[in-house]
């Protein structure tokens, strides 16, 4: 039997990294029944084992919920986790989408942090009736009054009616359920439209193809029923579909209103869109649903097969990968040092790290990845502009005019104590001071403009260093600025490996050069010839670092006698020597492609 719409809840939970999401989802699932005392465990919606080694939420999850109100009325709530790191906020705009309602999750000893505050106004931005939510008000540092001050200050929300609560221990979890069904309004819909449910996620089963997960927001889908993707007319039947619970749980229908998984038999890749609209193929709605802001990529980098053989096999995951993380882009590339292989873009380096796991861990595969960086704006003489999304694709020096970087705006909440050494990083990393809010007694909020390359590789964990693992960071793009930056390549025995190139700001392009060159040295092995490794901006030299050859002692045997046996010897070893330095090659390890990786600011 149908549910009505009325006792219909659609809800997220959005908050801060270790703020109790996973924990609170754990709570409202043993609370409500949805997974029963024998598969209870830590964290019951991270499924990927990824997710629980780094005790992080990467992937939104759906899940359903019976509940039974205080007066009596049964509901159905159906709860999607969201990530809280800002690398996955994409994963939260999604999920937000398919939701009438979000419980603001604040930690009562820590207080309203930089994701907090993004994430309150991407729910504010989509309409959505937000329920701030104070967790952890049993440990012994909280500091309820403090918090509930804060979310009406910085956030702009009403917390006279913040629900209490503890994740871990319980206390407080009817409270929340009854919030969800008193504030968070129904869904809106009408059943008797022409169906329409929108694509908020899907991914690959190699026996049943393509399974998608959808918010029925229009009519009805059933079983055997001919649907249509709006996007390009595809037509498909469904063969099964239902709940999460948060196991699938097959069904006979889907109402408006309600979220649930589809089986149509696709088996090609390409036609499945996240934000695409399903609708009845017989009776088509007039319009798609909006769908989702495409989102654009910040950092790139490339990836390559370790074995030259497994470009295909690469190109299936990641066309499998793609669809069930629609936030990162791929396309072919090629590199003289690496072979074949694809140039990848991420929302940021943590995100960078997941995909490249996932592939390693799901596919199977061995892979050799480059340095991260971010796309530039070259602006050559004869005024055309060209996108840089790596160093092998800038111009010659003699032809630029200008080039353009990234800049973002980023908001760093720290206690007021670390304020000090947190403005000397920003300043490091050439940042722009915006302003400085105290939001209480002790904790303010830093806000600085800086190049997005900056802060690419190791910002964050500097912030944290910093402030003594107190800080929070929060960024979102601004726009692209002019900036003094050069392409510095790395020569090995003069010819230049064009995934160890990188472009920097030409005020520390020495000190990355001398840096760069002097890790090679340690990681690049020794070889029957002399190697030298030179980092040079066009054609002038910067640093010069130089791999001892490999000898041996010819001379051994001259015991005594005139000298010029032993020179004789000795010439005729270095001219070996020479002519196996003009036919050899060098081989290049993955960690030293990894080193600029490690070029830290100590020494700077």
């Amino acid at each position: 039997m149908a549910i009505p719409q009325q006792q219909i809840r659609n809800f997220s939970i959005i908050a801060h990294i270790d703020h109790g999401k996973s924990t609170l989802a754990d709570r409202l699932l043993q609370y409500t029944g949805a997974v029963d005392a024998r598969n209870m465990r830590e964290q019951t919606l991270d499924t990927m084992d990824l997710e629980r080694e780094r005790g992080i939420t990467i992937k939104s999850v759906a899940a359903r919920l019976d509940y039974r109100a205080r007066d009596g009325q049964d509901y159905v709530l159906n709860l999607i986790d969201t990530p809280g790191h800002v690398d996955f906020s994409y994963e939260v705009s999604r999920s937000l989408a398919a939701c009438e309602g979000a419980l603001l999750l604040v930690d009562a000893a820590q207080g309203v942090e930089a994701q907090t505050l993004a994430h309150a106004y991407r729910a504010i931005e989509q309409d959505l009736e937000i329920i701030p939510v104070i967790n952890k008000v049993d440990l012994p540092s909280a500091d309820v009054e403090s918090t509930r001050r804060q979310i009406e200050d910085v956030v702009g929300l009403d917390a006279s009616e913040a629900v209490l609560a503890s994740a871990k221990s319980g206390l407080g979890t009817q409270d929340v359920l009854e919030a969800i069904v008193k504030r968070v309004p129904p869904p809106r819909g009408d059943r008797a439209r022409p169906a329409r449910a929108l694509i908020f996620d899907a991914k690959y089963d190699p026996y049943r193809g393509v399974v998608t997960y959808v918010r029925v927001v229009d009519g009805r889908l059933q079983k055997d029923q001919r649907v249509m993707l709006m996007s390009n007319g595809e037509r498909y039947e469904i063969s099964e579909l239902g709940f999460m619970t948060p196991e699938i749980r097959p069904a006979e229908a889907l109402e408006a209103g309600e979220v649930g998984y589809l089986i149509c038999g696709i088996k090609t890749l390409a036609t499945v869109n996240i934000g695409d609209t399903v609708t009845d193929a017989l009776r088509p709605a007039e319009a798609p649903l909006p769908g989702y802001k495409e989102i654009l990529p910040v950092v790139f980098c490339g990836m390559y097969p370790a074995g030259t053989t497994d470009i295909q096999e690469l190109r299936d995951a990641l066309d499998k990968l793609h669809l069930n993380d629609a936030s990162f882009r791929y396309q072919a590339d090629n590199s003289d040092a690496l072979g074949l292989g694809f140039r990848l873009g991420f929302l940021g380096l943590l995100h960078m790290e997941i995909v490249q796991e996932r592939l390693e861990r799901e596919f199977d595969l061995t892979l050799v990845t480059t340095v991260p960086n971010v796309e530039y704006h070259a602006y050559l003489t004869d005024g055309q502009m060209k996108v840089v999304q790596s160093a092998s694709q800038m111009p010659e020096p003699a032809r630029i005019d200008r080039v353009e970087e990234p800049y973002i705006e980023v908001e760093i909440i720290t206690p007021t104590e670390y304020l000090s050494p947190v403005i000397e990083l920003c300043k490091k990393k050439r940042g722009l001071h915006v302003r400085v809010d105290y939001l209480d007694a002790r904790r303010c909020l830093a806000v600085y403009q800086m190049p997005l390359a900056e802060i690419v590789l190791d910002f964050y964990d500097k912030l944290k260093t910093y402030s003594r693992g107190y800080a929070s960071l929060e960024y979102h793009m601004i726009g692209y600025r002019e900036g003094d930056l050069v392409k510095l390549d790395i020569l090995l025995n003069g010819e230049p490996v064009d995934a160890l190139s990188t472009v920097v700001f030409r005020g520390s392009a020495e000190w990355v050069g001398r840096t760069l060159a002097s890790k090679l040295r340690k990681l690049i092995p020794r070889q029957q010839f002399e190697v030298a490794i030179q980092a040079a901006i066009g054609n002038r030299i910067l640093v010069r670092e130089t791999v001892k050859a490999l000898r041996k002692n010819v001379t051994a045997k001259c015991y005594g006698g005139d000298i010029t046996r032993k020179r004789k010897l000795l010439e005729k070893q270095k001219e070996g020597k020479r002519r196996m330095k003009q036919v050899g090659s060098v081989e290049v390890p993955q960690e030293a492609f990894m080193a600029l990786l490690q070029v830290g600011d100590e020494g700077r």
